[in-house]
């Protein structure tokens, strides 16, 4: 079995705040993120597919065609986006990294052509910190 990353990049802002919650309580869980006029991040988004490199091309699946399929139904719905607002998949969520790498797994799994499959994403939120989902 063989694995393909493709990281592709998008920035965009939100805030965690819990709509249940008094103000006072979401800035004690959530300190700065928290924050009414929202925060950004510079996101890296590692995108991994596995299979068996194709005899005649030598690809598990072609990078760029990736790259298109990941740009296209991802990177464009939430590059310089207000992700708590602007992005459909994340509606009536709240805006962790976690909930965001659930939400582009199941947004970019549909997209995939038949025989490729997703092995896992990884998103960076800051030098410091990344998620990894392999949905389960």
């Amino acid at each position: 079995m063989v694995y393909i990353t493709r990281i592709e990049h998008f920035n965009a802002a939100h805030k965690l705040f819990n709509p249940n919650w008094s103000r006072e309580k979401n800035e004690e869980v959530f300190g700065k993120c928290a924050n009414e006029n929202w925060h950004g991040h510079n996101f890296e988004l590692f995108v991994t597919v596995r299979g068996i490199p194709d005899p005649d091309t030598g690809f598990v699946y072609d990078a760029k065609k990736l790259s298109q399929i990941i740009k296209t139904h991802i990177t464009e719905k939430l590059d310089h986006k207000n992700l708590n607002l602007e992005v459909d998949f994340m509606k009536d969520k709240l805006c962790s990294i976690e909930n965001l790498v659930v939400g582009i797994w199941n947004e970019l799994i549909r997209h995939l052509p038949e025989g490729v499959v997703l092995h896992g994403l990884k998103l960076t939120e800051t030098p410091t910190i990344y998620v990894e989902y392999f949905g389960d």
